[in-house]
């Protein structure tokens, strides 16, 4: 994934919160755009041990996770701290324009 200016990440966050009135559903919108563009499910690395991302959800206390399993284990990873493959899946932008707005 190649590096988007500060004005590419600024439309697509305009494009997720345009009917947003404050920031949880500007969250929502965010987390929409994220569920409908992020290729899924992909495999990465985590701590060492292949993990596969099956989801991505809105955690309890409001951060963007990504629900990964590695066999019958499965854990929340807070997709800011997601470590993404190389080459990244198709979508994986919208994590770029999610990390802009929570930053």
């Amino acid at each position: 994934m190649g590096a988007l200016s500060e004005a590419e990440l600024e439309a697509m966050i305009d494009e997720a919160t345009v009917d947003a009135y404050n920031e949880d559903e500007q969250l929502t919108g965010l987390l929409t755009l994220l569920q409908e563009n992020l290729m899924l499910p992909f495999t990465t690395t985590v701590l060492g041990a292949e993990v596969t991302v099956r989801r991505i959800d809105l955690a309890a206390d409001d951060r963007i996770v990504a629900l990964c399993s590695r066999g019958r284990v499965r854990q929340s990873i807070g997709i800011l701290e997601l470590p993404l493959p190389a080459p990244t899946p198709a979508g994986a932008e919208w994590i770029e324009a999610y990390r802009h707005w929570a930053g």
